[in-house]
């Protein structure tokens, strides 16, 4: 028997954001901590003038939170519950990226419950928070609608990535003009990570009929999509899009599990200082075809869902969906881009840091083949040669 967890309301569209007051007062917020990436809050966007006259209608009291950037961590969130207590709460909202959601998941859990301990976190039957609104304003993360925080410990200097499915928001608005000011490269890095989410959520041995609905659906939306706001980032329909198939894909995920692009993404991208998306993006192809003989007609169902015929072969369609990845990897500048984060020797001397990491992460177990420490060590060797082939051709 398989159980799905999901945000319990999901409101999607141009300027959905207005309903913010309305989903706080449903969920009786009377005073409320958003927290709000830095960038939306100067001018022209001002979205902290903005957000607190919707919310002030409702008669709620609104507080704003940016005290952060870069990736999450423990003394974010110890920032963020200061505010919060002094400001007496009793409600969170995130309005930004995958930072902003994971400090108010944390922020909305120990704030009611500030004893709990990181490793217990996950043994809980249920977990005590105050009502949380999830706000993206990029198409990849997900984070709207998983079960997963990702906070570093800046003592102990390693990610914490626990999941539960109370930590799932209660309400997730989607409004795409949030993304349409999002750089292109970014759009691209954003973009394919969702797929990957998809992707590996499809291709997971968690992967049940559920997810593999939402999996799949993302995986053809974004297909359609993608490439669209990448070439036009200003074509509402197609970020409403790209929202979607991220949440889709991050209901899929968060109930299926990542794999291997995601664990030694994480791993490349902390050694590297990568932006994530781009870290997972770059050895996607590389996880695909590591997997593909294990699971052809999974990758062969992912490439009709990318467009392709589904008459053909499933061999030849198992092969497609991996061209079709790294044809985005060109098309996007993935390949090209790592190069401006990556040094080939670096890489090359890292390498037993890098598989170490990685067989330490998330996903790893759920791979439709457990890989080895020599099968990651190839995986990164791989990407060397790949990464060394993109670096000539440019030089040229």
């Amino acid at each position: 028997m398989d159980s799905i967890f999901q945000p319990k309301q999901i409101t999607i569209g141009e300027n959905s954001l207005q309903d913010i007051g309305k989903c706080a007062k449903k969920q009786k917020i009377t005073r409320l901590l958003v927290i709000i990436d830095k960038f939306l809050t100067t001018e022209p966007l001002n979205y902290d003038d903005k957000v607190n006259q919707m919310i002030k209608k409702e008669n709620i009291v609104v507080t704003f939170f940016s005290d952060y950037q870069g990736e999450p961590t423990t003394d974010h969130l110890k920032a963020a519950l200061s505010v919060a207590k002094k400001e007496r709460i009793n409600g969170v909202a995130a309005i930004g990226g995958g930072s902003a959601i994971d400090i108010a998941k944390a922020t909305a859990l120990f704030y009611r419950d500030p004893q709990m301990e990181w490793s217990a976190i996950t043994k809980q039957d249920s977990l005590k928070r105050l009502p949380l609104i999830a706000v993206p304003t990029t198409a990849g993360t997900g984070s709207e609608a998983t079960k997963v925080m990702v906070i570093t410990d800046k003592k102990k200097g390693i990610k914490m990535n626990p999941g539960h499915s109370d930590l799932i928001p209660d309400i997730a608005i989607l409004d795409p003009v949030l993304t349409s000011s999002l750089p292109k490269q970014f759009t691209a890095y954003t973009g394919v990570d969702a797929l990957t989410h998809a992707i590996e959520a499809f291709v997971s041995t968690k992967a049940n009929l559920a997810t593999d609905q939402y999996a799949l659906t993302a995986i053809q939306i974004a297909g359609r999509s993608l490439p669209v706001v990448y070439n036009d980032g200003r074509n509402i329909p197609a970020r409403e899009e790209m929202l979607l198939a991220s949440t889709y894909a991050g209901i899929a995920f968060s109930n299926a599990s990542t794999n291997l692009a995601h664990a030694a993404g994480r791993a490349l991208g902390s050694r590297f200082h990568i932006p994530h998306g781009l870290s997972v993006a770059v050895l996607l192809p590389l996880v695909m075809r590591f997997g593909l003989q294990e699971a052809p007609e999974r990758y062969a169902q992912i490439a009709i869902a990318l467009g392709e015929n589904a008459n053909k072969d499933i061999h030849e369609l198992a092969e497609q969906s991996i061209q079709i990845i790294e044809k985005y990897c060109d098309d996007f500048q993935i390949w090209k881009d790592a190069l401006n984060y990556i040094h080939l020797q670096d890489l090359q001397d890292n390498i037993d840091c890098l598989v170490k990491d990685a067989l330490n992460g998330n996903g790893i177990l759920t791979n439709r083949i457990v890989p080895s420490s020599s099968d990651i060590r190839k995986l990164f060797l791989n990407l060397v040669e790949k990464l060394n082939k993109v670096k000539a051709i440019k030089q040229v």
